[in-house]
């Protein structure tokens, strides 16, 4: 095994470590069956990249009911929904960020900040050297990486960030979804009629399971077909965004992707840089160890 294999096993094992001690601590966090209730339905079908046309496979919404009172009532929550109209889905069309806008983001930074999931990745960076123990350099942090606007295309002006890609979703002048990566957003579309779930993509007989914490989907999206995309499902905003923050900033490499255990599930995450700021980053689930206990005891 080479040197540098070893070093990402270890690194990987460390980060399993500090993810499922994010995990206990995501206080946040939705539980199936009793917060919200999804129905995962039938296999979606193969569709060839750039299709606009799918057979539904789901004649239901993913989500059948999601605790809306305990949404608003969860700040972190309730902070992120007000974020997710602020932003022009198609790149290309240069964002306008308002006063109002400016702040909102603030006040979700602030939110997030305060949560024990985000207390702990602050001081598990600092102990790395990645960022600075001030909680005022921390914060500008997070929003450089999350906030910061960029060119995804570059004949307009800055029309994206990696908060938008991820929790938001883009869509591209070819007719094609990026990013769309948060549930959050996922049942807020759905709700609104703008978002049809096809249903789920796994492997043959590796069926997904309503407990599954993260599921690879087929949806379309403002009519537009995502053939295939993956989210975590009822985790809090700031779990997520702790995962990927930590990844981003201790791997310089463009592309990172890392294999690691949370809770039962054996997950790969990816991390797609953007200069200094984020690209893209999502889950993707290998294996469900809940799953098989319970194909095994029934």
């Amino acid at each position: 095994m080479s040197d540098k294999l070893k070093t990402m096993k270890r690194w990987a094992s460390q980060l399993s470590n500090l993810f499922n001690e994010l995990w206990r601590l995501d206080t946040n966090r939705m539980t199936p069956g009793v917060d919200y209730t999804i129905s995962v339905q039938g296999r979606a079908g193969f569709v060839s990249p750039g299709a606009q046309f799918a057979l539904d496979h789901a004649s239901l919404p993913l989500f059948s009911n999601v605790n809306e009172l305990k949404m608003r009532n969860t700040t972190t929550i309730f902070r992120l929904l007000r974020l997710l109209d602020n932003y022009e889905r198609s790149t290309g069309v240069a964002e306008r960020v308002t006063t109002e806008e400016k702040v909102e983001t603030s006040r979700f930074l602030d939110a997030i900040l305060e949560t024990e999931v985000m207390k702990r990745t602050h001081r598990y960076l600092v102990s790395k050297g990645q960022s600075s123990s001030n909680l005022r350099d921390f914060k500008s942090q997070l929003r450089l990486i999350w906030f910061h606007l960029y060119h995804r295309q570059r004949n307009t002006g800055p029309d994206s960030c990696g908060f938008e890609h991820v929790f938001v979703g883009e869509i591209k002048s070819n007719s094609e979804i990026t990013g769309f990566h948060n549930w959050i957003q996922f049942y807020m579309q759905e709700k609104g009629s703008l978002l049809d779930y096809k249903g789920y993509k796994a492997k043959e007989h590796d069926l997904p399971d309503e407990d599954d914490h993260v599921m690879s989907l087929q949806f379309s999206w403002h009519s537009v077909l995502k053939p295939v995309g993956s989210s975590f499902i009822g985790t809090s905003p700031e779990f997520e965004m702790a995962l990927f923050t930590v990844i981003f900033l201790m791997n310089t490499e463009r592309t990172t992707t890392v294999l690691v255990n949370i809770d039962q599930c054996q997950m790969e995450l990816v991390v797609i840089r953007h200069g200094r700021s984020l690209g893209t980053a999502y889950p993707k689930l290998l294996s469900s160890n809940s799953r098989h206990i319970r194909q095994h005891s029934q």
